[in-house]
């Protein structure tokens, strides 16, 4: 089964919007493992806006099932991953002030620095994952930076998702045959729902695992933590 990460940086946001410690981050990751989930998702910021570096270093002891680090390979955030020495790290290629995730790396253009920064991981033992868009041609460049795995940017998909679903999973199909080919591993992320997770986890073949943080979290708010957590993994027994 598609192994379900839980991006936490939403609880770390609440936090952050009245100081303090509430509610506890380090905390929500130990309950949302507790909970189910498969792994613990962050993705810290050089402003720290949501989740700190500290967090990203308290979290890491206590946490039993897979860690994954997203960001952007600056030298605080390469330093910060050799550091904690988590299970996995997703590059994404993020300006600083992005609001959030909003394209995939251009595996062409950038295939000497993703190289020299997924060598430099692999030398630690720590897997890693380049988030990219659902295109053949940088997936198959991609496999030439010596990453382990690619992490689909599935926005696209969640927009046509409600207006023709077959059109909208078609090219992410397409992709994970090519993953599948240059022997890459295949995660995704970004706007997975319940309303649109199932159809996407039954649909892409070899899907490994998925991250999904806001629409988790804000479901949580109507159903609980716990129960949502069961409610996304029952999306993903396909």
């Amino acid at each position: 089964m598609t192994k379900l990460s839980v991006n936490i940086n939403k609880i770390a946001t609440i936090r952050n919007a009245r100081g303090g410690n509430v509610p506890d981050v380090l905390k929500a990751a130990m309950d949302c493992e507790r909970f189910g989930a498969d792994g613990i998702t962050v993705h810290p910021r050089p402003d720290e806006r949501h989740i700190r570096f500290q967090d990203v270093r308290d979290i890491r002891p206590v946490i039993k099932t897979e860690f994954n680090i997203e960001g952007y390979p600056s030298d605080s955030f390469i330093q910060l991953v050799s550091e904690v020495r988590p299970h996995q790290v997703t590059l994404v290629p993020d300006p600083p002030g992005v609001l959030t995730s909003n394209a995939g790396w251009d595996t062409i253009k950038n295939k000497s620095f993703l190289r020299q920064v997924t060598d430099e991981f692999r030398k630690q033992g720590i897997r890693t994952s380049i988030f990219i868009e659902a295109n053949p041609e940088m997936i198959r460049h991609a496999s030439d930076t010596g990453t382990d795995r690619v992490e689909l940017y599935t926005e696209s998909y969640a927009k046509e998702y409600p207006v023709n679903k077959e059109k909208a999973v078609r090219p992410f199909i397409e992709a994970a045959r090519v993953a599948g080919e240059t022997g890459l591993g295949l995660n995704a992320g970004h706007d997975l729902d319940l309303s649109n997770l199932n159809y996407f986890a039954r649909q892409i073949p070899g899907l490994l695992e998925v991250s999904i943080g806001h629409a988790l979290i804000s479901d949580a708010l109507y159903f609980g933590l716990e129960n949502t957590i069961q409610l996304y993994l029952r999306q993903l027994k396909v």
